[in-house]
């Protein structure tokens, strides 16, 4: 379907929401697995970081833990209406957790999950429930110290009881500027203005580098400021700078048009280096560009899962969180046109890493077939990497064959549907919450990752992630609410899914 065909039907009356299918019992099963995720954690490992299902047993990150994994669920309890779960949670927390230990902890895995599921949790009370942004406070001010270095820029690690510098040579661009919507909205709760100016001196450092066309290489040098990687990615270790870029504009109302700009200016250079089409299935993806620092970079047709949060995040950026059917045609800019139409292909293409494996559920990479341009035939391929065949676009190596109950797709799944309206998307998300319940859940285990997409039955893996509750799920969840539990228009998406409200500097 054309563009122009999409933004005529959103704005049909009643064309929105003629599906027969009856999406409120499609999302009560969503909540079903929410709660068995949850009954299995409890049982088996409450108030542990990491939960392992196969062997029943919990993990902590720390000397005494941390509260990691209930505080990334919690906001998810809260917006499924689990309040008894969430007050268990809630209240292991208030009383239990402590940061004031020994040990060193992920930087940006910590801010994105433990300080940001604190921050909505609190958000959620009503900004009422102060025994929660004190955890948030405490929290966040033993990570910042992370910030005390030489140039502003943080080791990828924290050292949550330290008076000395923290030590850094080279961290991942992500992880330092995957922080920004935490802190600056920390800043806005607790008044202390530190939190905001020193992941803004990260994101100043970043935007005075020279840069690929908007791109930016994967690595920064902490010791001096500059970007120092080989490659550039929007899968790990680069997917989220892109995705914050777009965001930290939009939660302070649209103020701060340098990160706009920075934005429009990376996806200008994604069409032009990045973003191709297969030769026989026609699949839209974001590949990789290598060898930057040389005269002839190369292109790789490598694509993470990580990637398939861009569909959405250009959907989103596309109107600002608008729905079609709420925008004057003759109003939506040809750049953000241009966003839109790439985003639903990259979506189509992230349905296919489901949809083109036995099971049904994607690899955590894929790799395309290429055309050699100079003589028209394939660049030479394994045939038994195939996701379909004869013809098939799709390439798994099979290290790459696990699937860990990442939330990217499903994510940009809910916001095409929310911009767009198409019903589609809810389709492709039931077809993929049907894959979940088919393979990954077990009534013995609850729900585990997959060792290997390609066979049918899936091998499991003694792990789940918390991204599986605090994400997946909940993406799912709202992609088949008929209401809008979360106004895109009034909150914004940190990296794992926690919504924080929009808000203006005061």
């Amino acid at each position: 379907m054309k563009l122009d065909d999409i933004i005529r039907e959103a704005h049909c009356e009643g064309c929105r929401n003629n599906s027969l299918v009856d999406w409120t019992q499609r999302r009560q099963q969503v909540v079903t697995a929410a709660k068995r995720t949850w009954d299995f954690y409890y049982r088996d490992a409450f108030g542990y970081d990491e939960y392992h299902p196969i062997s029943r047993t919990g993990r902590n990150f720390t000397r005494y833990g941390l509260g990691y994994y209930i505080a990334d669920v919690l906001d998810t309890l809260w917006l499924m209406d689990l309040k008894d779960e969430y007050k268990a949670g809630r209240d292991f927390l208030v009383s239990q957790a402590t940061f004031d230990q020994p040990g060193t902890v992920s930087l940006f895995e910590t801010t994105i999950r433990l300080l940001g599921g604190l921050l909505s949790a609190y958000h959620w009370s009503g900004e009422t429930d102060g025994a929660l942004l004190e955890l948030a406070d405490q929290l966040g001010s033993r990570l910042s110290m992370s910030f005390n270095t030489s140039t502003g820029i943080p080791p990828e690690t924290a050292i949550l009881r330290s008076d000395g510098r923290p030590f850094v040579v080279e961290s991942s661009l992500s992880e330092v500027s995957t922080l920004q919507l935490e802190f600056r909205y920390l800043a806005k709760l607790t008044g202390k203005q530190s939190y905001q100016l020193q992941v803004d001196q990260i994101m100043d450092i970043i935007f005075r580098a020279p840069k690929f066309d908007g791109l930016v290489s994967n690595y920064i040098n902490g010791t001096n400021g500059e970007l120092s990687g080989t490659f550039i990615s929007l899968g790990s270790r680069g997917d989220s700078y892109y995705e914050y870029l777009l965001k930290q504009w939009l939660q302070t109302e649209k103020t701060e048009l340098v990160f706009r700009e920075e934005y429009e200016s990376a996806m200008d250079g994604v069409r032009k280096y990045l973003a191709t089409v297969s030769p026989n299935q026609n699949l839209t993806y974001i590949g990789e560009l290598l060898e930057i620092n040389s005269d002839a970079p190369k292109f790789s047709p490598k694509m993470d899962h990580l990637v398939c949060f861009l569909a959405g995040n250009l959907a989103l950026g596309s109107t600002n969180g608008v729905p079609l059917s709420d925008i004057l045609p003759s109003s939506i800019r040809p750049r953000d046109r241009e966003d839109l139409i790439l985003g639903r292909e990259l979506g189509e293409t992230c349905a296919h890493m489901y949809f083109d494996t036995p099971s049904g559920l994607s690899p955590e990479i894929g790799w395309f077939r290429q055309l050699d341009h100079k003589t028209g035939n394939d660049i030479p391929f394994n045939s038994n990497e195939q996701l379909k065949k004869p013809d098939g676009d799709i390439l798994v190596h099979s290290l790459d064959r696990h699937y860990i109950l990442r939330p990217e797709t499903v994510e940009s799944f809910y916001l095409l549907w929310k911009i767009t309206g198409e019903t589609r998307w809810r389709e492709y998300g039931w077809q993929v919450f049907e894959a979940i319940e088919k393979w990954v859940w077990s009534p013995e285990y609850g729900y585990t990752s997959i060792h290997n997409v390609c066979v049918i039955p899936p091998t499991r893996r003694d792990s789940v992630e918390t991204f599986f509750l605090s994400e997946t799920l909940k993406y799912l969840y709202l992609l088949f609410s008929d209401t809008d539990p979360v106004s895109l228009t009034e909150h914004v998406f940190n990296t794992e899914a926690h919504p924080l409200p929009i808000f203006k500097w005061e």
